[in-house]
């Protein structure tokens, strides 16, 4: 349950960090704030900070080009240093669970229990069979360390860290609901994409893949022989509408191979759910991330899965405030806003239902 004042989400990604900056409204949600600032080359890779330095100046640049005066933010941490086990116990009450929590998460979780932070949330109860599915989360204390460390050093306070994963699912019910069916959350960063599940408002299977955007750019290097800043122009050209008129037909080639396998490693994450999953059925396939801007790869995963897919549209409910931001270059950028509007939903003080 969330009380208290929203946190400025702040989103670390390899190419770009984000921030977002939401306010109650009579509709839900406003976006008082946002800002986009892109980083240096290799000032992240694979989600370890190889330049603080980098990092820490394009924060500070973020908060003051969008004017975001408020300290407190919430992050999130992705990638191979996190594990996301469901599993099942007996009933039983809160303080039994606290208890029984460090011993499930010594027998499932693949890393030293010392050298990770432990969660878990409650996913659903079910008494006729007396028992409960249990949502553990753990991530790698010394990953944790390093990004809150270097917020730290931005004059930032971290309140909330969170998991990519789930700042997804925040976003996508306070935009679409929880819905009656089973949906995937699809964000496809510069080198890492995030899947998250859902059936009902309850995740079911998260999966990071490594393999992004950013592989589209380096196959273009590698196949056209061009430099970073010519492939990314390429790359970027078709995703803007009308920009392939100035893309090499030889680079449109490498793109279109490359956003089917990208689409191949997502059907293959759904089709592994699904093998295992009680539900059969996934209902739409809902994409955000830069690249989703490219309508191709959504015609890519729709071919590969059969599956209806959409971009996700973080304005769908949200009320963009038009007196302090330019609310159709914030359109442009819907794509980017998701993660950290996810994030940005978090609050000061919250409790655990």
């Amino acid at each position: 349950m969330f009380e208290g004042t929203h946190l400025v989400g702040l989103d670390l990604g390899s190419s770009a960090v984000k921030a977002v900056q939401l306010k109650p409204h009579k509709q839900g949600f406003e976006l008082y704030r946002f800002g986009f600032e892109p980083l240096p080359p290799q000032s992240i890779v694979d989600r370890h900070v190889m330049n603080s330095a980098a990092v820490r100046d394009s924060i500070q640049a973020l908060f003051a080009k969008a004017q975001i005066r408020q300290k407190e933010v919430a992050i999130a941490v992705s990638g191979a240093s996190v594990i996301i086990k469901k599993i099942s116990l007996p009933m039983m009450d809160r303080d039994e669970l606290a208890e029984q929590i460090p011993w499930e998460a010594e027998q499932h979780i693949p890393f030293n229990i010392h050298d990770v932070d432990v969660d878990h949330q409650v996913l659903q109860v079910r008494p006729d069979q007396g028992q409960m599915d249990i949502l553990l989360v753990a991530a790698k204390k010394e990953d944790v360390a390093q990004y809150v460390g270097l917020v730290d050093e931005a004059g930032l306070k971290v309140v909330v860290v969170d998991i990519c994963a789930f700042a997804l699912q925040n976003a996508f019910e306070a935009n679409y609901g929880t819905g009656e069916g089973t949906v995937a959350l699809v964000d496809v960063g510069a080198t890492l994409t995030t899947i998250n599940i859902v059936t009902r408002g309850i995740t079911m299977f998260t999966r990071d893949i490594s393999h992004g955007s950013q592989f589209i750019t380096e196959e273009i290097q590698r196949r056209l022989q061009v430099d970073f800043a010519t492939a990314e122009a390429y790359k970027v050209g078709a995703e803007t509408p009308g920009g392939t008129d100035v893309v090499p037909h030889e680079a449109m080639a490498v793109i279109r191979q490359s956003l089917d396998s990208l689409a191949g490693e997502i059907q293959r994450t759904l089709d592994f759910h699904l093998k295992t999953a009680d539900v059969k059925v996934i209902d739409r396939v809902y994409v955000s991330g830069g690249t989703a801007r490219n309508q191709g790869l959504l015609e890519a995963i729709q071919g590969r899965t059969g599956t209806a897919v959409e971009r996700f549209d973080p304005l769908r409910r949200v009320h963009a405030d038009a007196r302090h931001l330019d609310v159709e270059w914030l359109r442009g950028m819907s794509p980017h806003i998701v993660v950290a509007l996810g994030l940005g939903l978090r609050k000061t003080r919250e409790k655990r239902n």
